[in-house]
Parts: C-alpha cells; sequence; structure tokens
C-alpha cells in the first residue's frame, strides 16, 4: 500500500534521495544549560529499552506537547480566558517532556545503532510543528487576547526565529547554537506557564511601576530583544556567504532564496489581519495562528530537506494556498464568510502537512530499507546473502540491523553533545 501512494506522488526526487545518501549532521556551538542537561539525558536515555525506535521517542514527545496546548486553546479559545491551574501545569509537563524526549532520541539511536538521515529530518520536523503550538500556547497563557499586536509579534517572531536557523543552515551547512537557544527557550516558556498557574492570568497585566509598562509587554519586549539578537547573528551567517560555489547555499542557489517563501505568509497574515472585516484575528486568534502555523511547518520542513539533499529551494508550495484562500476572500469583499474560510484553509494546510511528512519518511524509508518506528531495518530488496548483519551497541546483542549493501552516511555526528 505504501508503495502505492509513493508511485503515485513521489515527494523527493531521485536526486534528492541521492543526495540525502551523501549527507552528514554537523552542528556548532553550546547554549547556557545545555551540559548541565545533558547529565540528565544521558541517565534518561539509559532508562528506555533498546528495541524502542528513536524516531517513535520524538513522536511520542511531540504528541505529549501538542495535546497538552491544544487543552490550553480549548479553555482559551480567544486568548482572554483564564484556564484551570492544572491546564497550565499540564502545559509545562507536556513541554518538559517534549524537550527531554526530543533530547535522547539522538542518543537512542547510537545505543541501538540506527541512526539514519530519516532521524534528523524527523527531529528538526518534529521541532517545527512543535514550535507551532507552543507559540500559540504562550500567547494563551499570557492572555494576549485583548492586545491582538502583541500577540502577532509573539507568535510569528517565535516561527521566524525557529526558520532563520534552518536558513543559516541551508547556508553554512551547519547548525549553529548560540548561548541562549532553544533549551534556554523552552525552560522560558515552562517558567511562564507556571506562572500562569500560581499567580493567575492577572498577573500578566500588572503595570510595572517604574517603566508604566504591564507584565505581558515587558516580557515581549525581553523575548523579542532575544530573538533579534538571534537572528542578526543568523544573518550575519548568511550574508557573509555560503559554503557553495562563489559562496552561494549548499545547493549552489542565491543564498537569500528561502527569504521569499517565509515572508509571503507573514505578509498576507499581517495584510489579512488588519483588513479583515469582521475581525478574523481578534475573534478567532488560535485557529487564525494555527493555520499560518501549519503553512510555515511545511515549509519550514521543506528547507531543512533542501539542506539534507542540497537542493533548491522552491519559492512556492501548496501550504501558501490555505493563506491565500483567506485573502482572496477578502479581495472580493468575503464573498463567503471569514470565519468558515478560516475552518477550510486549517483543514487544507492541516492536512496538506500531515500528508507530505507522511510521504517523505514513507520514501526515505523505502529507499533506506528501514522502518520508521521500528528499529530493525526492512530486509534489503537485493537479498539477505551479502551476510551484513551489524549488532547494535552496548549489549543489544538479540537485536540485529540488516542494511543494505552499499555504505550510507549516518546523519548523527558521533560527539558527545548531541541535539
Amino acid at each position: 500500500m505504501s508503495r502505492y501512494f509513493l508511485e503515485m506522488a513521489p515527494t523527493m526526487s531521485e536526486a534528492q534521495l541521492k543526495g540525502l545518501d551523501e549527507h552528514k549532521y554537523s552542528a556548532s556551538g553550546t547554549s547556557a544549560v545545555e551540559p548541565v542537561m545533558q547529565v540528565f539525558w544521558r541517565w534518561l536515555v539509559e532508562k528506555v529499552p533498546l528495541w524502542v525506535a528513536p524516531n517513535l521517542i520524538t513522536l511520542v514527545g511531540l504528541i505529549i506537547n501538542v495535546v497538552t496546548s491544544l487543552l490550553l486553546m480549548y479553555y482559551s479559545p480567544t486568548a482572554k480566558e483564564e484556564a484551570p491551574a492544572w491546564v497550565y501545569m499540564s502545559c509545562a509537563v507536556g513541554l518538559f517532556l517534549y524537550q527531554s524526549l526530543d533530547a535522547i532520541d539522538g542518543k537512542q539511536a547510537r545505543r541501538t545503532g540506527s541512526s539514519t538521515p530519516l532521524g534528523e529530518l524527523f527531529d528538526h520536523g518534529c521541532d517545527s510543528i512543535s514550535t507551532v503550538f507552543v507559540g500559540v500556547a504562550t500567547c494563551c497563557a499570557m492572555t494576549m487576547g485583548d492586545n491582538p499586536d502583541l500577540m502577532f509579534i509573539t507568535f510569528f517572531n517565535a516561527v521566524f526565529v525557529f526558520y532563520c536557523a534552518h536558513w543559516q543552515t541551508y547556508v553554512s551547512g551547519t547548525l549553529k547554537f548560540g548561548y541562549f537557544d532553544v533549551t534556554e527557550t523552552q525552560f522560558g516558556v515552562i517558567m511562564l506557564f507556571l506562572m500562569s498557574m500560581v499567580l493567575g492570568h492577572e498577573f500578566w497585566g500588572m503595570q510595572v511601576p517604574l517603566v508604566g509598562l504591564s507584565v505581558r509587554v515587558i516580557a515581549v519586549i525581553c523575548s523579542t530583544s532575544l530573538s533579534t539578537w538571534t537572528v542578526w547573528g543568523n544573518f550575519q551567517t548568511i550574508l557573509k556567504g555560503g559554503a557553495g560555489k562563489n559562496g552561494s547555499t549548499v545547493a549552489g542557489t542565491s543564498v537569500l532564496s528561502p527569504g521569499f517563501p517565509i515572508l509571503f505568509p507573514i505578509v498576507l497574515a499581517l495584510m489579512i489581519y488588519k483588513k479583515s472585516s469582521m475581525g478574523l484575528f481578534q475573534n478567532h486568534p488560535c485557529l487564525y495562528l494555527l493555520m499560518f502555523g501549519m503553512s510555515i511547518g511545511k515549509i519550514t520542513n521543506k528547507l531543512v530537506i533542501a539542506h539534507m539533499t542540497k537542493s533548491e529551494m522552491t519559492m512556492f508550495d501548496s501550504s501558501m494556498i490555505g493563506p491565500g484562500l483567506l485573502f482572496l476572500d477578502q479581495y472580493f469583499n468575503s464573498f463567503i464568510n471569514e470565519y468558515i474560510v478560516l475552518w477550510i484553509s486549517l483543514i487544507f494546510v492541516t492536512f496538506d502537512l500531515v500528508q507530505y511528512c507522511c510521504l517523505v519518511c514513507l520514501q526515505i524509508c523505502d529507499h533506506l530499507d528501514i522502518y520508521c518506528f521500528n528499529i530493525t531495518s526492512k530486509p534489503s530488496k537485493k537479498g539477505l546473502n551479502s551476510g551484513n548483519v551489524s549488532k547494535a551497541t552496548r549489549g543489544a546483542e538479540n537485536l540485529t540491523v540488516y542494511s543494505r549493501p552499499r555504505t550510507r552516511s549516518l546523519t548523527r555526528a558521533n560527539r558527545e553533545q548531541d541535539r
């Protein structure tokens, strides 16, 4: 059945699959709290059975993260309502679990000898989706619905920073981590959830006497300042030239080529927000941000694939249809109720993202002769007569992994601090 879908709708070209074979994971830098957390993560991964696939660990973490975030959106659909204390607690726990499980998937891959390019792609793909849901949940926890401009800035700031990190990776060939990076940001959001649980949503509206601003505004100013500093560092790498020929990207394309795919949905989001006759964003902020977030999530995944396969980043994508529908509806004076079009767009972009991710995983699994959520590889298409069998490391004597006759590059470097 899976082969039928792959033949009907292949998502990656043969050239991309060949580039994937040659990909090698490259990262540099260490954040502030990561050395401390590495002790916990190394302890945690030892508690995971050797038969558990790394991708399954990441997926479980993502599901927990998404469910807890959706729970908060259910209780605070306009980002104005105060949710029960246990909901904020569940969001904090859900994000911590996702952080922990996301951090040990690479370690589990090395323990079981099952590192593949799919692992890196799956990891970053889940991160892009998590960023969307955590971004919306953060706005709800701080009850930003009363200040839609602040909510808009907070959410799109989060997804843009994540995109820029992979943009500079596409240019330089190396994923660079700063002193204040994703781990620190996640801990900051966890603290935010806990503060909402303990202090209530009124805390974020309190005025700070010396500056005359609310706690909410000060928090956004601080986070935006840190994000601006991070993005500035990314653009310094981007503008100074890439790893490709004549300072181009790893694919030999312009270093600015990934700019349009991310700016297109953000500009549309701003235009639709400001021109909506019924206050679409103000009245339905969670649905609005999720719709644009799913669109940007797919674009980010395509950027990650472009980097790993050293291929060109396409300018347009089917995920842009969702935002485009809202724009066209406004252009024709809301011929169809904007709320209905928003739901149609959200369903479309979500289906488009899920379908794309599933097809990419199926195609890579078929190409590498592996399973996505099972440690044991598929038997080689050329048979198992070659006897090329390797045992998983660290005492997994009963677990064998059959590989294809030709050698494949491992996606994750064998270094102490893996992501």
